[in-house]
């Protein structure tokens, strides 16, 4: 990364935003990672806003914070914002200073977004960005009705496009890796010109990414290129599949991909945690997640777990799962 790049997004991003000088901005993220020292600490200093630190996330302390002062930010990541509304199912906030929130860093499945919003009595403005992009690019317009399961619009001057596999266009609704352009790109990747080149290939940063864009240029995130299934010659997108899945009552996360089949080439698999006190069973989950979807679609095998494995920045890290487990 250059300077240039990490100050190009700074002001790119504190531009679009509305903040006064009595905001306190709520820093739960971690520093080292691109997400929090981009947001709560470099935009907030550069909008000469106060930041109050924590030395990790717990979301009783933040929903006590939240109660307390008197006007807030808050930048948090989806399994961030899925414990704060579980935190509040015991412990309803008194009241709500939240002015708006940007959730990030991985898709925020749309059912967490409206329980949160109506518990905290604030907007959820969900946002994209990667660490090649210092990181954020694309964002729901601040002050304006947001459309949730979309990550928004390029947050001008940054500009995008979806592409097919020959990098060409593709249609407006069609899926396509999403690509984008900007002074907020990094420099390379240290040492290794191949790769550098291959995702910075004809100016545009590949970010690996499959997305489509509506009739008005939003963008909704399908899911990582990598993690789609390919079960028996039919593309699946594990996010589709959350979402399905947060929708029933008693699940508080859920992580949704693809394992090795003889027949098939890969079957579906989901691991679920369940809410505080919450039951069901794996084939109540099954059933209910096969009534709103395409038959090859919903999970043929289901696990529970107490946790999910995450990364230092809250995200879920699939590739750490195992189905024996």
């Amino acid at each position: 990364m250059t300077h240039k790049s990490l100050m190009s997004d700074v002001i790119a991003v504190s531009k679009v935003r509305h903040t006064e000088p009595h905001d306190v901005v709520l820093s739960v993220l971690p520093l080292f990672h691109i997400y929090g020292q981009t947001h709560s600490l470099n935009i907030s200093i550069y909008s000469g806003l106060t930041i109050c630190m924590w030395t990790n996330f717990d979301a009783e302390k933040v929903l006590s914070a939240i109660e307390e002062e008197e006007s807030t930010i808050l930048y948090a990541v989806p399994t961030m914002v899925n414990r704060l509304v579980e935190a509040a199912t015991e412990n309803p906030p008194r009241r709500s200073s939240l002015r708006f929130v940007i959730s990030g860093g991985a898709s925020l499945p749309v059912e967490v977004l409206h329980r949160f919003e109506k518990t905290y009595n604030t907007t959820i403005y969900e946002s994209y960005g990667l660490t090649e992009f210092s990181p954020t690019c694309v964002e729901n317009p601040f002050g304006r009705e947001t459309r949730p399961g979309s990550i928004g619009l390029p947050i001008p001057p940054f500009k995008t496009r979806i592409v097919d596999k020959n990098d060409r266009d593709v249609a407006v609704g069609e899926v396509g890796e999403l690509c984008v352009k900007g002074s907020a790109v990094m420099k390379e990747y240290l040492n290794k010109p191949e790769a550098t080149a291959r995702t910075l290939r004809g100016g545009w940063l590949h970010t690996g990414d499959l997305a489509r864009m509506d009739e008005d240029g939003y963008i909704y995130i399908v899911d990582r290129k990598k993690d789609m299934i390919i079960r028996g010659g039919y593309n699946v997108y594990p996010r589709e599949i959350e979402e399905v899945f947060y929708t029933h009552g008693a699940v508080f996360e859920a992580a949704v991909f693809g394992i090795a089949h003889d027949d098939l080439g890969e079957e579906i698999a989901a691991v679920i945690v369940l809410k505080p006190g919450a039951e069901a069973t794996a084939d109540e989950l099954r059933q209910y997640v096969k009534s709103q979807v395409a038959p090859y679609k919903y999970p043929r095998v289901i696990k529970f777990a107490n946790k999910l494995p995450k990364t230092a920045a809250g995200k879920i890290l699939k590739r750490a799962i195992s189905i024996n487990d």
